[in-house]
């Protein structure tokens, strides 16, 4: 491992492998990446890899935007293969939350986001599978799909590597030196870095590293269940992705039979102690109301499932900014279940921060560290957070 760098990036999920590759594209090669087991093996490796641009704010939603056209480019844009599979998005909202939704439509219309309000009848051609009651209101996203979340990050970290980075995997920051108001180093177990940037990246485990050097920072981890369904393809050979508001849940498509749900309440966990599987009672009745949704999955049975973690802020919003007080580091942390979507353009901008003192494919300054004690919190149209 080398003893000095220009940037060292604390963490090895899919936004610490962007932002290192993104840097890489701006002429910042000597810099290295710390992890504390393997690629991808933290929240990265847990997602259900939706990508779809129904926010609430503008932000995120020219973010996912802009992202889905790296995925679906992602060999001319980055190099190797993003998995990336066209399914369609569909949202379903109840009667109450319908306000929302266009008032979303609109603002994602308006950025040149390829979105529409459909009605039930449309759907017996967009989707004739899915099922919808009376008051229940939709939009549709026929460019949106899904990704690969290993095969994005380890492209990443290849193409960081080839452009001179250093990846050292099974060996986590223990500390972050902090000299005259500044970076001074990162240390591992198996040494010291003298760095002037550090870049926390560390998903549920930033909170201790920051914490570590007095920096507070507002994320609570919740625990999000995942389970993998064998749908019956002679009646259902395939179905959107579909963010299922009115009922708490989503769903899309994996492969040629299967099918994966991700659901569950905000349950506050802690990081290395959390239940990894999935609760059986929660599941059955996230199944009732995949049925509900989609009939043709009375047949569809219980294949396997996991739990991963949201890392999140009050506002369900990330942190993409410098740290205030301390020059040099950088945090990129709280997606709060929506990080794998945004991934490129949170390289891309986290890059643009560090090198040029400002995000500027995308005005990053709504997510900044501050806004929680200024009380400029990100608002939603809905309740259900994460698919807002």
């Amino acid at each position: 491992m080398k003893s000095t760098a220009d940037v060292v990036m604390i963490g090895g999920g899919v936004i610490g492998a962007s932002i290192l590759f993104n840097l890489g594209r701006l002429g910042v090669t000597d810099t290295l990446l710390l992890e504390k087991d393997v690629l991808g093996s933290g929240s990265t490796g847990r997602s259900q890899a939706i990508c779809r641009m129904h926010y609430s704010n503008q932000v995120t939603a020219k973010m996912a935007w802009e992202s889905l056209a790296v995925f679906t480019n992602f060999d001319e844009v980055v190099g190797g293969e993003s998995g990336f599979v066209e399914t369609g998005y569909l949202v379903v909202v109840s009667q109450e939350d319908g306000a929302g939704l266009a008032h979303n439509v609109a603002m994602q219309y308006e950025l040149g986001i390829d979105t529409m309000r459909v009605t039930a009848k449309d759907l017996e051609e967009i989707a004739p599978m899915v099922s919808v009651t009376e008051g229940e209101v939709m939009a549709w996203e026929p460019q949106s799909g899904y990704a690969d979340t290993y095969m994005v990050t380890t492209s990443y970290a290849k193409r960081a590597r080839e452009m001179g980075a250093e990846i050292v995997l099974r060996n986590p920051a223990t500390a972050i030196e902090i000299s005259g108001g500044r970076v001074k180093a990162v240390v591992t177990a198996e040494g010291r870095v003298e760095t002037p940037i550090a870049v926390v990246a560390a998903g549920p485990w930033s909170k201790d590293v920051l914490g570590q050097i007095g920096v507070d920072v507002p994320l609570v981890p919740v625990r999000h269940q995942v389970a993998s369904i064998t749908r019956p393809v002679d009646k259902l050979p395939m179905h959107p992705t579909v963010g299922d508001i009115a009922q708490s849940f989503s769903f899309r498509p994996d492969g040629r039979s299967l099918t994966m749900m991700g659901f569950g309440d905000d349950e506050e966990v802690e990081v290395e102690t959390y239940n990894q599987g999935v609760d059986m009672d929660v599941m059955a009745d996230a199944m009732g109301r995949l049925t509900r949704r989609i009939p043709a999955m009375a047949d569809a049975y219980y294949r396997g499932g996991w739990s991963g973690l949201f890392t999140t802020t009050p506002d369900w919003h990330p942190i993409l900014d410098a740290v205030p007080g301390i020059d040099g580091l950088y945090c990129a942390v709280g997606f709060s279940g929506h990080g794998f979507k945004l991934s490129p353009m949170i390289g891309v901008t986290m890059a643009e921060l560090i090198v040029e003192g400002a995000g500027k494919t995308v005005d990053i300054s709504p997510l900044r560290f501050t806004r929680f004690e200024e009380g400029d919190l990100l608002g939603s149209s809905y309740r259900y957070r994460v698919l807002a």
